[in-house]
């Protein structure tokens, strides 16, 4: 091309990042590492039928993938999962444990041998499935999050912690597994074994709460025969939510949790008194025992556990702290808990993921930037020095095709602050003729505690190069702005998610950024909540694409979803029992006769998250309507896709309804059929 600038319109630009290069670079390193001094982690195949494998960085530095396919480490515990895999040395050599994501049993593996079962199978409902390890040599156990199906229905289901034996033995029997707590509380996070092996501190919660609601720090004893002796909550309740716990090499208890409305660090010296040895439980806010904030900021040390095991925080010996922390991003730094001072990593990342792990000096993260994936990060907390150690990034084209975000903040209803990462398009060797200005598809987060991260997505960049400009809103319910954000959602979902994703889209048309007549929006999951609503209860929009959705929330409320979500829309509706006609009022498939503009549906066939008949409801609705759309299943894809060759027709499917609807000509897309 030269450095000849051509004249095209927007939409029409040529670009090297087509969608298969987008699609070989989707997912990210996740769940770091020790095993010994050596870090790992696992990491997406896309190519090898979208599963996660076990990745290992020698002392030499190179990287090994120690699983071969079809080997696919991921746990389905509340089916967004969480840990997959813990280890140690063991006689001087590695021994890894892992949940395999085709059976869900626990495996036992050795570099160079074979892995070999740990848990058996179970033909009840989703059977038996494992999270959170944690490798207890010196006891020949693993202790870990155990999720037990008590019948066929999504909800008949139980969790406890369950020590498993190292030596196989629980392989084909169940009675093999001891477990280590009773089932009162419905969801509990993997067991931090005190440094003196004495106490143990987890995490639980019990419906209709969601972790980021309220969450409680159980702490018990635990006897000479590893059992546990008087569990009782220390911190947290209904409306505090604690995120994480862990102990200091010292001994104290770590935890963040948002009793000031932000996720903080708070420390406990000396471990509370567990009482009478009887199981009992305080509810309520902070009280003895409650710890001492260790750096007070109106910014967040913690986030959402949608997955066992996520770290914001880990102690190194000594009593530092590494902490990911931020307002709106995030950033890799070291605390000082007798000063309440952060330093933080340099380097360009602007994002680091809720992962990390510490061996002696050294801390493990995964970051990432507007212009660079996610990579492993390796911090010397001592010299403060980070290097990239793992899955680094590299420039597949040149970087002058990736797009350069502005960080906005909008006003919306009520004069709401409504934040936002903006994508203009962006073409080293194009620009388009006149003063029409581009067209823009908003995009809406998951979650919906989700957060747009300030990082290189080369699926924007898809879009962002081609001439057409992305717009990602953190809506108020997103996380990274404090409980008060997040709360804005509070029976409020369907109303001011969709409201501010419009308030957005208009604001950029009023200034002169998008094209009012060319908006479309975009979501997945309950970002395809947001733009199935926004397409039946706005006119901003002239197309959407609604990606693996919730469209009927009563059908969502009553068995159509699994355990964890279950009475998710009592916090973000209403209480069902209270306000039915609520949830037939918003729900997209009880006004298919509202939308009016083409849609384009993409559905996983085995998402038992947001399970396909909520997609076929709403079809059958829209049927006679005349409204052009299109509807692609996906087999062997469940919520959220990880197959190169779902990610490549979906990506080349979106533009070309964008293409169809807003009159853009895209060289070398396939034509996707619009029917009536």
């Amino acid at each position: 091309m030269g450095d000849e600038v051509r004249t095209l319109a927007y939409g029409s630009w040529p670009s090297p990042i087509d969608a298969a290069l987008a699609a070989a670079h989707d997912g990210h390193p996740e769940y770091v590492g020790f095993v010994g001094d050596e870090a790992w982690w696992t990491e997406p195949r896309p190519a090898e039928g979208g599963r996660r494998a076990l990745v290992r960085r020698g002392a030499d530095g190179t990287e090994e993938s120690v699983l071969p396919a079809p080997w696919n480490v991921r746990s389905r515990v509340i089916e967004y999962g969480g840990q997959p895999w813990a280890g140690a040395v063991v006689d001087g050599e590695p021994l890894v444990v892992f949940v395999h994501f085709a059976d869900q049993r626990l495996y036992r593996y050795r570099p160079g041998g074979t892995p070999s079962p740990l848990t058996p199978v179970s033909p009840v409902g989703g059977g038996l499935r494992w999270a959170d390890p944690q490798v207890l040599a010196d006891r020949g156990e693993v202790w870990c999050v155990l999720e037990e199906f008590t019948g066929d229905g999504p909800v008949d289901v139980r969790r406890v912690l369950a020590a498993v034996p190292l030596d196989g033995s629980a392989a084909q029997d169940r009675d093999g597994v001891r477990e280590l707590t009773d089932d009162r509380h419905r969801f509990v996070t993997g067991p931090r074994l005190s440094p003196d092996g004495r106490h143990v501190a987890w995490l639980a919660w019990d419906h209709p709460r969601m972790p980021w609601d309220g969450t409680e720090l159980v702490l018990a004893e635990v006897g000479e025969d590893g059992v546990f002796h008087g569990a009782r909550t220390v911190v947290g309740g209904p409306e505090e939510s604690v995120a994480q716990v862990e102990w200091s090499t010292e001994g104290r208890l770590l935890y963040a949790a948002d009793r000031t409305g932000w996720w903080n660090l708070y420390a406990v010296d000396g471990v509370p008194d567990t009482g009478d040895g009887g199981p009992h439980t305080q509810h309520g806010g902070p009280h003895a025992g409650a710890g001492v904030p260790l750096c007070p900021r109106d910014e967040e040390f913690g986030g959402p556990l949608w997955k066992l095991g996520n770290r914001w925080f880990v102690p190194l010996e000594g009593g530092l702290i590494a902490v990911v922390h931020g307002r709106g991003a995030t950033t890799l730094g070291i605390l000082d808990p007798e000063t309440g001072e952060v330093v933080d990593a340099a380097g360009p990342w602007t994002e680091f993921a809720p992962t990390l792990a510490v061996h002696g000096e050294r801390v493990v993260a995964v970051g990432a930037s507007p212009r660079s994936a996610y990579e492993v990060v390796e911090l010397d907390a001592r010299t403060g020095r980070a290097r990239v150690v793992g899955a680094a990034h590299d420039d597949a084209v040149d970087p002058a095709y990736y797009p350069e975000p502005q960080i906005r903040t909008f006003t919306g209803p009520a004069g709401r602050d409504i934040h936002a990462h903006i994508y203009p398009p962006h073409h080293p060797g194009c620009v388009a003729p006149g003063e029409q200005p581009p067209p823009y598809v908003v995009r809406a987060h998951g979650g919906p505690t989700g957060r747009a991260p300030l990082v290189l997505d080369l699926e924007i960049a898809y879009f962002t190069s081609r001439g057409i400009g992305v717009a990602e809103v953190d809506y108020g319910g997103s996380s990274g702005y404090g409980r008060e954000y997040r709360g804005r959602l509070r029976e409020q979902w369907g109303v001011v998610d969709v409201e501010d994703c419009a308030a957005v889209a208009l604001a950029l048309a009023d200034e002169g950024t998008a094209d009012r007549d060319r908006l479309a929006v975009r979501g997945g999951s309950a970002g395809g909540w947001t733009a199935a609503v926004s397409l039946a209860t706005t006119d901003v929009y002239a197309c959407g694409t609604i990606l693996y959705p919730i469209l009927d929330l009563a059908g969502w409320a009553t068995g159509e979803t699994h355990d964890f979500e279950s009475q998710y829309l009592e916090s973000l509706v209403g209480p069902y029992a209270e306000v039915p006609a609520r949830y037939a009022e918003r729900s997209p498939t009880e006004h298919a006769d509202r939308i009016g503009v083409p849609f384009l549906l993409l559905q996983g066939l085995d998402d038992v998250i947001c399970p396909p008949a909520q997609c076929e409801r709403f079809l059958a609705r829209m049927a006679g309507r005349r409204v052009p759309h299109a509807y692609i299943a996906f087999e062997g894809e469940g919520h959220g896709f990880r197959r190169a060759e779902t990610t490549v027709r979906a990506l080349e499917s979106e533009l070309s309804l964008y293409a169809q609807v807003f009159g853009l000509h895209p060289p070398g897309i396939p034509t996707l059929e619009l029917s009536t």
